[in-house]
């Protein structure tokens, strides 16, 4: 037999800040048991060889650590295919935690792995291959076509759909005949198989658990090969064993017993149901991750060479020049390089109220600009964007765990394996009791599939991701699962302003008029102006006149001001709508004893000079 060979890992060292930090680490690792370290300052790595049976790698990455350095873990993030319940996520955390410097979480309600990992103790092809070893599919999610992903779920649920109603169609006469055995049970005067002809059940039941309930018999190799059991083994086993024992009375003819047929084909059309709502519960909690990217838009117009090109945001790079129109949402994060305009910031702050932009300024993928035209230079392009940080926020939190979870994860690990242990004792034990083999092998196959570990793994994912998915949606950003558990503790919330509590969409809450002015007026040439403009400020200014149902002559050479207000000419009227220091600029001061109070109930006061 050969020996062992030696381990050797290369592990990248931070915090050395000059080669005698390199020649300390060195002297450090080399006191370890079988351990041959060599420390290059330059690219700031170590190569270490150890020995069969020397220090393992906890120890080695305790010594770099004690002696004051860093070999900093990575994240990589999985999307996970293959899993039939929460038994399958518990057995990929095993398979995946006994990697060296490896630790995982598995999400089965949201099909993705967390895994945090020490460079060069593994790397992602190791963690990607012991996934599949283990019988499971692993894609990291960085380079995931979420369309292509969405498209193909949506094929694999419409495939799983049409399997469902076949099976149930199958199964129909089953229940048919099961509910003729509540009149013949209270009359006994018929034989419940005999409502449906053996050979007919035999026909009916044998395309349910071999075609359409293969899927089971597949899940459950795999489950067995990679040294685990799902709930694909407790289906399979259990619709196998009423199955097979039917399929010996009807070939043996034995009409002095029961056949199960039916018990197999219902169960497995109703482990189906579960499997299709289950499904289709997952999709709808990505739903608020989709909605946050579908906010981001597709292309961007890039300046070349003095021409505006379209491009696909994808092909964005940091450093391009692209230019916003008005209305446009922006493409990618940026700087502002000419232009004024403001920018609806409402889905990163909550803030109703446009921000200004000005040279120097910075916007954000997925924000709208205003009136203005606005030459931005790209900043933060893919995954470096703001919106690209929300959702991998998202999608941590929906993929985290809470203790409850962890919890039931540990429970679903060995419910498996104790609930066929249960469903043998309960068979022997009513064969030995009652002396007939027939009740004991249905109470036997009973405690097989009812018992489904998948609500208990299942039921807190889904909470979490439902949780975190509805709170996105609302603008409300849940860090993990931990927090959101602890949530239910909150007594007292304390906010930092009002700004950040409103529903998006500002509206005219009083009108003030100067003496001698009229409101309907008033408002009425504030609307002529604001008519055009998407700006929020300016369409609740219009939707309070036309809800006083005014009319308004069309204004003439408006002109707006970035961040400021418009100013334009109404009959013949020169008129100006804004801010406050807009209309100060312009000599239309508003009195203190107006302005001050509507600042300190935290309003946004828009003022209207007409001719001055």
């Amino acid at each position: 037999m050969s020996e062992p060979a030696d381990v050797r890992y290369d592990l990248p060292v931070s915090g050395m800040s000059c080669a005698a930090c390199a020649v300390r680490l060195e002297k450090v690792l080399n006191r370890l048991p079988g351990v041959d370290a060599k420390v290059n300052f330059a690219t700031e790595k170590a190569r270490i060889t150890a020995t069969p049976g020397g220090a393992p790698a906890a120890d080695i990455l305790g010594a770099i650590r004690k002696a004051g350095f860093d070999v900093a873990p990575q994240v990589l993030e999985l999307g996970i295919g293959g899993m039939s319940c929460a038994a399958c996520a518990a057995r990929i955390e095993k398979v995946v935690n006994r990697l060296p410097g490896v630790d995982g979480n598995v999400n089965f309600a949201a099909e993705t792995a967390r895994v945090r990992f020490t460079p060069g103790l593994t790397d992602p092809a190791v963690i990607v291959g012991a996934i599949a070893k283990a019988g499971f599919t692993a894609t990291p999610i960085a380079g995931r076509d979420r369309e292509a992903e969405r498209a193909r779920k949506e094929a694999e649920f419409r495939a799983e759909l049409r399997l469902f109603w076949i099976s149930a169609l199958l199964s129909l006469p089953f229940l048919a005949q099961m509910i003729g055995m509540l009149g013949a049970g209270a009359s006994g005067s018929m034989h419940h198989d005999e409502w449906l002809p053996r050979w007919a059940q035999l026909l009916l039941a044998t395309p349910v658990q071999f075609w359409i309930g293969r899927r089971f018999y597949k899940g459950a190799w795999s489950s067995l090969l990679g040294g685990g059991a799902n709930m694909d083994v407790l289906v399979a086993l259990g619709t196998s064993v009423a199955y097979f024992f039917s399929l010996a009375v009807v070939l043996l003819d034995r009409h002095d017993l029961h056949v199960y047929f039916e018990a197999s084909a219902s169960i497995i059309t109703l482990v189906l149901l579960g499997k299709l709502l289950e499904a289709r519960a997952r999709a709808r909690t990505s739903a608020a991750v989709e909605a946050l990217l579908r906010l981001q838009p597709p292309t961007a117009r890039i300046e070349r060479d003095g021409q505006i090109v379209e491009l696909p945001v994808e092909q964005v790079v940091a450093g391009m020049v692209f230019v916003l129109r008005p209305g446009d949402s922006v493409p990618v994060d940026g700087e502002v390089l000419s232009g004024e305009s403001s920018a609806d910031e409402a889905m990163l702050t909550g803030e109703s109220v446009p921000v200004a932009k000005a040279p120097g300024d910075k916007v954000f993928a997925a924000t709208v600009n205003g009136a203005g035209v606005l030459r931005c230079r790209a900043v933060g392009v893919g995954a470096e964007t703001l919106l690209a940080g929300i959702v991998r926020l998202v999608e941590q939190a929906q993929g985290g765990k809470p203790a409850v979870q962890r919890l039931a994860d540990r429970i679903a690990a060995i419910f498996v394996p104790t609930v066929v242990a249960i469903a043998f004792a309960t068979f022997f034990a009513w064969w030995w009791i009652g002396g007939e083999l027939a009740p004991a092998l249905v109470n036997g196959v009973a405690v097989l599939v009812i018992a489904c570990p998948c609500a208990l793994g299942l039921a807190t994912p889904t909470a979490v991701m439902v949780g975190t998915g509805q709170g996105a949606r609302a603008g409300i950003l849940v860090r993990n699962a931990e927090a959101l558990e602890l949530a239910e503790k909150i007594r007292t919330l304390v906010v930092d302003k009002t700004g950040t509590l409103t529903e998006g969409r500002p509206a005219v809450l009083d009108v003030r008029v100067a003496p001698g002015a009229s409101r309907a007026d008033m408002l009425a040439l504030a609307a002529s102006l604001e008519e055009t403009s998407h700006h929020p400020l300016a369409q609740a200014v219009v939707a309070a006149a036309r809800g006083e149902n005014l009319s308004w002559a069309a204004a003439e050479a408006v002109q707006a001001v970035g961040g400021k207000g418009v100013i334009g000419r109404v009959d013949g009227r020169e008129v100006a709508v804004g801010s406050p220091d807009f209309l100060a600029e312009r000599g239309a001061a508003l009195p203190a004893e107006v302005l001050d109070p509507l600042l300190a109930a935290a309003l946004t006061p828009v003022g209207v000079a007409v001719d001055g």
